[in-house]
This record gives structure tokens, C-alpha cells and sequence, in this order.
């Protein structure tokens, strides 16, 4: 099919009467993602840019569409979502087909003049999708009852058998689906409730399955779904803004005193001793704080937690390094990583150096992968040698507008 017949039929406008809505998909797990970037966190929920992938998809539609319901976790699209006009989120099923049912049956428990004539189902994991290609598949719906925005498949396609090459396809009238695809609710809605089975990945099958018409439109190469990790670097370049690296180093010191625990990276750490400060002491927090502050040209940690000031006594740094993380993203950064080394004899690090990372992950809201801790010794050289106290250094790279 050449790509002039992938545009909309017709005049290309719905009337103004017809009212939109939008169904936000966020339920998935994203097990692919998690497998190549080692994160725990629902790729939907993955910062980009400063913001939750979703948060980019859900802003995206809202200009065209009279009002979105968000299908997921509970909590985590109230997070992601806050602040937006968006219907209350309804939850997710066990599969794509059964969540696009709970959009629909939310959407139609609206009062009648509230009610959608159309409907778009969009993927929470496509966070850069144009106005171009969403009125695309709305404009197509004035004369089919789907529209679904797709691109040829451009590369050569090969059948495997045993990991050895069976046959090569036919790419001729190949085209790789995308989202947002768009219905007229009623027979949308009315095809969910009488399907036979929960098996559909592509919301149009339905459609296709009953003999309805489902327009092909002109998709967009970079409505990219965020499946790998490799798809997240490819995404900050088109959503973020022209990002500068800079870079930044930290040191601290503490020494050791009685009677206190020992907090190193926001983890209690088993010793005789803990260490002597104002706040809880933690020496590599607190040299990773310097950090970053200095790669934004912030000052140090003194500068925002006044060591004079009686608010900041015995307090936790895990605030510290949340603050830290959060000046990072207002200022429309990220981090891309940091790597601190403590300086003792004792206690041995190593046993709790992945501990360590994963709560420097947590606070920072970073995937693990971003954070190294390691240690030295300073070969009995010097007051870390003599068992006096803890040292750390920290550098950390970070992106900036």
C-alpha cells in the first residue's frame, strides 16, 4: 500500500459536536524493560526528561480529547498524573484487553450528555506521540469505525527456524501498529462486552475480527514504545531539551564518636562507633549532595541544611539527597550517574555496598544501575588509617539544559 492511501478520507474534521475521550493504558509490569535496565519501577513510571513517561503520553492527548481515563495502579497514576484534569483512574485487568474494557465501562457510566462518541486507547509507555498523527486517527473516523495510526515495515524480514534462517517474508502490505487507536465508542464498548476470549494485544482486532473497516492512517517513527532501555536514550533526545553535561565532585569527613549508629549511604551499618555531626553524620550522603549542588552550580550541602540551624540536628540526609535529586529535575536534568568511594579500615564496606546503591537509587530515583559505591583503605596512613573517622569521595555526571 503506498503511503498516500494512509491519510484520512474526507474533509479530515469530526464536527465539533462529537465528543472525545481517551483511554490511558498503565497497568503493564514492563518485564522487557525491566530485564535490559534492571529496574524495578513499571516502565510507564520511568522518568523522562524530568517527568513520568506517562505524564508525557497523558499530556500529549489532552489537548484533543474532551476528557481521559487512566487505567492502571491506583497510587502510582495519582502520583504520576497529579495535577492533571483527568477522570479518577480505574484499575487495570490481567491483560491489555480486559484493561481497555475497564476504560470503556468507566467512560460509559458517564452521565449521557458527557458521554464519549469516540474514544482513543493509547499506550502509557508512548510519551512522544504528535497532534499530527492523533487528529490523524480521530479525522479518519468521521468514515470508518477504527483508525489506527501504523508505519511500513521498511527492513527485510526473515523467518527462524532453530536459529538458522527458514525463509524470508514479504514485507509488501506490512505495517507495525501504533497507538493511539481510535472507535466509535458504542460498537467499541458493545465488542468488548460480547468478546469470547481476553486475548486481544491490538485494540483493533476486535474490530477486524467482527468484519468492521479499520483505517490505516500515517503513523510517526518516533511514536516510539518504550520497551528497552535503549529506547529510553532515543526518547530523552526527543522530549528533553539540548541537555549539557557537567560534573561534579564531593568530599566529606567525619569523625568517629560513641554512643551513636553508623549511617553510611542511608543505611544503618553495624560498628562499634557511629560519627560525630549535627544531622546523622552520613559521610557519604552528604559528599554525594556536595556533588551534585557543585555540577549545578549550587553551592554546597551547608548552603541549604545550615549546620547552624537546630532543625537539621540528628536529622535524617536521606532528606538531604531527595532535595538534592529534586533540584536535578526542576532544573530540567537528570543524573546520569555518580560514583562514591568511602575511605576506612573498618567497617568493611563491600558487604553492604549493593544496599547502599540501591537506597542512593531510591532517593535519587534512579534506576541501581546509575549508582556505584565502593570502597578503599588508606593503608593505615593518616586518621582514617589511625581509625579516627570515615572520609568519602563523590563524582557524579549530570545533564542540564
Amino acid at each position: 500500500m503506498p503511503f498516500s492511501a494512509l491519510t484520512p478520507h474526507g474533509s479530515g474534521l469530526i464536527p465539533p459536536v462529537m465528543r472525545v475521550a481517551a483511554i490511558l493504558l498503565a497497568a503493564g509490569t514492563g518485564s522487557r524493560y525491566a530485564a535490559t535496565s534492571g529496574s524495578d519501577t513499571p516502565k510507564q513510571y520511568v522518568l523522562l526528561a524530568g517527568l513520568p513517561v506517562i505524564r508525557h503520553a497523558a499530556e500529549a492527548l489532552m489537548p484533543h480529547v474532551t476528557c481521559l481515563q487512566p487505567v492502571g495502579h491506583l497510587d502510582s497514576l495519582r502520583d504520576a498524573l497529579d495535577g492533571l484534569e483527568t477522570l479518577p483512574p480505574v484499575a487495570g485487568g490481567e491483560t491489555r484487553q480486559a484493561s481497555v474494557r475497564a476504560g470503556l465501562e468507566a467512560l460509559d457510566k458517564l452521565p449521557e450528555d458527557q458521554k464519549p462518541d469516540l474514544v482513543l486507547v493509547h499506550d502509557g509507555a508512548r510519551p512522544y506521540v504528535t497532534a499530527t498523527v492523533i487528529q490523524n486517527v480521530i479525522s479518519a473516523l468521521s468514515e470508518h469505525p477504527g483508525a489506527i495510526p501504523a508505519v511500513p515495515v521498511a527492513d527485510t524480514l526473515k523467518r527462524e527456524d532453530n536459529g538458522v534462517i527458514a525463509g524470508t517474508v514479504s514485507r509488501d502490505h506490512l505495517f507495525r501498529a501504533q497507538t493511539p487507536q481510535g472507535f466509535r465508542f458504542g460498537l467499541f464498548r458493545d465488542l468488548h462486552r460480547s468478546a469470547s476470549s481476553q486475548s486481544a494485544t491490538d485494540d483493533a482486532k476486535l474490530l477486524e475480527d467482527a468484519g468492521f473497516s479499520v483505517a490505516l492512517v500515517r503513523g510517526d517513527e518516533d511514536n516510539i514504545k518504550l520497551t528497552y532501555e535503549d529506547d529510553l536514550v532515543r526518547l530523552e533526545r526527543l522530549i528533553g531539551p539540548t541537555l549539557l553535561p557537567r560534573v561534579g565532585l564531593g568530599y566529606d569527613v567525619h569523625a568517629f564518636e560513641e554512643g551513636r549508629p553508623l549511617i553510611l549511604c542511608g543505611i544503618t551499618v553495624p560498628h562499634t562507633k557511629g560519627l560525630a555531626g549535627h544531622s546523622d553524620a552520613d559521610v557519604g550522603i552528604h559528599a554525594l549532595c556536595d556533588a551534585i549542588y557543585g555540577a549545578l552550580a549550587e553551592g554546597d550541602i551547608g548552603r541549604h541544611f545550615p549546620p547552624s540551624q537546630n532543625e537539621w540536628k540528628d536529622a535524617d540526609s536521606a532528606r538531604f539527597l531527595v532535595h538534592a535529586g529534586q533540584r536535578i529535575r526542576e532544573r530540567g536534568g537528570m543524573l546520569i550517574n555518580a560514583d562514591l568511594t568511602l575511605i576506612c579500615e573498618r567497617p568493611k564496606i563491600g558487604p553492604h555496598a549493593e544496599a547502599m546503591r540501591q537506597r542512593l537509587a531510591d532517593l535519587l530515583q534512579v534506576d541501581i544501575g546509575r549508582i556505584s559505591v565502593k570502597a578503599t583503605t588508606s593503608e593505615r596512613l593518616g586518621f582514617t588509617g589511625r581509625e579516627e573517622g570515615i572520609a568519602c569521595t563523590a563524582a557524579v555526571s549530570v545533564l542540564v539544559p
